[in-house]
């Protein structure tokens, strides 16, 4: 087991930006918008939730493929499983065009470093760790920080990022270009053809 530990005092993160103009992906609920932040609801995640009231958060990732791992694919084994219908029925997928530049902490590569850790210990860890990796997030949103970015978990070649609602909530718009219903037509013909090759069975719905 990898213990993470308590984050550095002062937080002295280096910075890993988004800029304006910049597209992330993000699946959610169908009853939210794409830019919608979370404020509070559902259980505890690697950076949510702290504070009281409760910072409202928002996931999202570089690329279609991270934004379907860190979410529908989160629970399910590496080495295959079994997607069900109700996991995916009422998700989507959305496109956030960041509208000005926001400062992320930086959890990738030497920014880890700096802060004296490895993946290991803060984004590399199980859900039973959340209750401690929380407390990195709220350190960095109290030095001022819009969220954090570090590399996926589960698709390791790119960023995912958690944004701060209450530092953000202002800073994106929905890219209307494009969109994903995962409950039928092409986005679950996408989701079927992207989860085949990782050994992930999408279940349709049952025939009525």
């Amino acid at each position: 087991m990898n213990a993470v530990g308590a984050p550095p005092q002062p937080f002295d993160a280096d910075t890993n930006p988004l800029t304006a103009d910049q597209r992330l992906y993000r699946v959610h609920n169908n009853t939210r918008t794409v830019g919608e932040f979370n404020p509070g609801f559902g259980s505890r995640t690697r950076f949510a939730f702290f504070g009281r009231p409760a910072v409202p958060v928002l996931y999202a990732a570089d690329t279609e493929e991270a934004a379907l791992a860190e979410s529908l694919l989160h629970d399910i084994p590496v080495g295959g499983g079994i997607l069900p219908y109700a996991a995916y029925a009422n998700k989507v997928m959305g496109k956030i065009e960041v509208t000005r530049n926001l400062k992320l902490a930086n959890l990738r590569g030497l920014g880890l470093r700096r802060l004296g850790v490895e993946a290991r210990h803060v984004t590399d860890t199980e859900a039973d760790e959340y209750p401690r990796t929380v407390l990195w997030a709220e350190v960095a949103h109290a030095a001022g920080l819009d969220g954090l970015a570090w590399t996926s978990r589960k698709c390791n070649d790119t960023r995912a990022v958690v944004l701060f609602g209450d530092r953000c909530s202002n800073a994106l718009r929905q890219d209307s270009s494009f969109g994903r219903i995962f409950q039928s037509g092409p986005g679950l013909d996408w989701l079927i053809e992207t989860c085949g090759p990782l050994h992930v069975d999408v279940l349709p719905p049952a025939p009525r």
